[in-house]
């Protein structure tokens, strides 16, 4: 790898996110909050001359007007260290407000990565700070260097190794030719969707400050709210659906709803099989839990349904958010909550997981391998959208299932020993790892915080946040010892 292209790239980041940090400001000064003017203009602009001084030591020995000949390995690197910067940055207004540096960082990460877990205790903070969150949320959602890929053109061809570094999917997605342009779009999309979720709770009676957080939150599949109880807080069916609503949204493919919106047809989404499945999985969870609330939790049938399908979609999409203290569900409704955590959203969507399309994939392998059993001369082609997957591609796949439990268990059973507790260490684990926000049990249920932890699980739960938000293979790649090969050019 080239370290001039790194600091490159890198310096090119660390200036953007910086930027970002000075949009809190306006807010900040709208609500004559001027306190909070000096963290996020301080860290901006020291962030920012950061960045322009990296680039300018990259450039001092050799020209670089652009990162168009980025090899496959500096683009996992330069994905993999940009979100740690941009957690690291994101996490220091926090420390202004009397959060300690291994808790501002968790809930930094928590942020960018769209967890939704948090370790505040109280909500007695200055609206600012509230916006920082959710704002987090929202570049994570559809992911920094996809924003950078659609507004700097130094990205303009690089962009496409990034672009499936920071969001790599089984399969890969057939972009317009100029990945700039798909990038654009998406953010449009994603810009469009929030903004009519916006209108819509505020005209479901939700304040508008609330209103912009949760809508940023809730499309980039976040969960983070200004409300220290969640959606449940709002006391509200209508603003509980129409956060549903777009809750299933952000986590279906953003690529697949830009297709349906340009052919103005709504039923494109379903010639998607990992659509179709998305849909039924949540409509069958959903319905369980709706049934186990009616049946063992006394809920009336609309308020069980209501409950079901936002906590399950909730869960499902990885967003995290409540709207009812599920923590005191029954077992069975519970249980149901549980298997949602592990099934993912759609690939190319803002939600986290395993993603839908890998589980169709590996039941699929699965099939075809008991029918190689029976038949061991048939030659069987495992297809998605009629499209045949080839070999390679099924193994990663495999190989991704076993890494994504093998961190899982390794998690979950070493924060179990550290905390004493099995329910907070293996809860703990799988949202974390899939970025779902809040376990399970008192402490680190929807209603709880991950702030009584030991130092350790939080600072584990924060590796874990981010390797799920990446999905494992730039953060893998980095434990490989050949990779490390740098060289000044």
């Amino acid at each position: 790898m080239r370290i001039n292209y790194l600091l490159y790239a890198l310096g090119i980041v660390t200036k953007y996110v910086g930027i970002m940090l000075f949009v809190p400001i306006l807010v900040a000064v709208y609500y004559k909050d001027f306190y909070s003017t000096v963290p996020f203009l301080s860290i901006g602009l020291i962030s920012v001359i950061f960045g322009v001084l990296t680039k300018k030591i990259a450039c001092k020995n050799c020209e670089i007007s652009n990162l168009n000949d980025i090899k496959k390995s500096e683009a996992l690197f330069i994905v993999a260290i940009s979100w740690v910067i941009f957690g690291i940055l994101a996490a220091l207004p926090f420390l202004f407000y009397g959060i300690n540096p291994v808790d501002a960082l968790f809930e930094s990460v928590s942020g960018i990565t769209t967890t939704g877990a948090t370790i505040l205790t109280h909500y007695n903070y200055p609206k600012t700070m509230f916006f920082w969150r959710s704002f987090t949320q929202w570049l994570g959602g559809m992911g920094i260097i996809v924003l950078f890929v659609a507004v700097l053109p130094q990205f303009a061809v690089a962009g496409r190794q990034m672009f499936f570094a920071e969001a790599p999917g089984p399969v890969e997605e057939k972009l317009s030719p100029r990945i700039r342009n798909t990038a654009s779009a998406l953010w449009g999309i994603y810009l469009g969707l929030t903004i009519l979720a916006a209108i819509l709770l505020v005209m479901a009676g939700m304040p508008k400050f609330d209103a912009v957080c949760n809508a940023m939150s809730t499309l980039a599949a976040g969960g983070f709210s200004p409300n220290s109880q969640s959606t449940m807080g709002y006391n509200s069916n209508l603003i509980t659906w129409i956060m549903t609503f777009f809750m299933f949204l952000a986590g279906a493919n953003f690529l697949l709803q830009l297709r349906a919106i340009k052919q103005k047809n709504p039923f494109v989404l379903f010639k998607s099989e990992e659509f179709r499945v998305y849909t039924y999985v949540v409509l069958i969870l959903s319905g369980l839990v709706a049934a186990a609330l009616y049946l063992n939790d006394h809920y009336n049938l609309f308020d069980a349904v209501t409950a079901g399908f936002y906590q399950v979609i909730s869960l499902t999409t990885s967003t995290g958010s409540a709207s009812a203290d599920f923590a005191q569900w029954s077992l069975s409704a519970k249980l149901l909550l549980f298997i949602a955590m592990f099934t993912g959203s759609c690939a190319g969507s803002a939600g986290g997981g395993i993603k839908m399309t890998r589980w169709i994939l590996v039941f699929k392998s699965m099939k075809s391998e008991i029918f190689r059993i029976l038949h061991p001369n048939a030659v069987v082609n495992i297809k998605v959208d009629n499209m045949i997957i080839q070999p390679e591609i099924i193994r990663q796949i495999i190989v991704f299932v076993f890494f994504y439990f093998f961190i899982f268990l390794l998690t979950a059973l070493t924060v179990s020993l550290i905390e004493q507790n099995t329910v907070i260490g293996v809860s703990g684990a799988i949202t974390t790892l899939g970025d779902s926000g809040p376990g399970f049990g008192p402490v680190i249920g929807p209603m709880g915080n991950f702030s009584s932890l030991h130092v350790s699980s939080k600072l584990i739960f924060t590796a874990n946040m981010l390797v799920g938000r990446l999905e494992l293979i730039p953060f893998l790649v980095l434990l490989e010892r050949d990779f490390w090969n740098f060289k000044q050019n």
